[in-house]
């Protein structure tokens, strides 16, 4: 007994030693090297404090701010440690009711024309840092008057925040929002 025993307590502990300790130091060692921002939460420092992370999406609700899209991630707006789609189905009416408030928030904000899915809609991870370009244009007019600056700048800023299908064929383009608030505040405005 103690002879079929002994291998499988010894491959236990080595492959626990090698995938459980080895192998995620390593992995993380290599990041450090080649990847430090991404490895260390790809954080955004203004006037040497962390404002956020590229990657995680966080709530501005001043109207002199671009706006995220809606939230999942409960009753705290973009709470990282509680990541996860609402998983409601679209039959659900407290979804449907929850995307009807929020168009009509939208239309008292000055959308008049197509609301884009992205302005109503949840990300599936809840922390989505970004939003369409349609969604960022929609909400020029806002942050214009909100700021008193011409429409045209504001537009500026989020053609320079847009970002594009990675490698030119993966994904959509997106403007994340953090850094165009962030180029907003860097442009002298309010």
């Amino acid at each position: 007994m103690v002879q079929h025993l002994r291998p499988a307590i010894v491959m236990t502990l080595l492959f626990t030693l090698l995938v459980g300790i080895i192998y995620p130091f390593a992995i993380t060692g290599a990041a450090q090297v080649v990847f430090p921002a991404q490895a260390n939460g790809s954080l955004i420092t203004k006037n040497n404090v962390v404002v956020g992370s590229s990657l995680i999406g966080q709530n501005f609700a001043d109207p002199k701010y671009f706006h995220p899209r809606p939230s999942a991630t409960g009753d705290i707006l973009y709470n990282a440690s509680n990541s996860s789609g609402s998983n409601l189905g679209p039959t659900s009416q407290k979804l449907v009711d929850r995307v009807k408030g929020d168009v009509v928030k939208l239309r008292s904000d000055g959308v008049t024309a197509g609301v884009p899915a992205d302005a109503v809609t949840t990300s599936a991870s809840g922390l989505d840092p970004h939003i369409s370009p349609a969604n960022a244009l929609d909400q020029v007019a806002r942050v214009a008057k909100a700021r008193n600056l011409p429409a045209d700048k504001v537009k500026v800023l989020v053609d320079q925040n847009t970002e594009g299908a990675l490698l030119g064929i993966l994904g959509e383009p997106r403007v994340n929002v953090l850094q165009l608030n962030l180029a907003l505040d860097a442009a002298g405005t309010n």
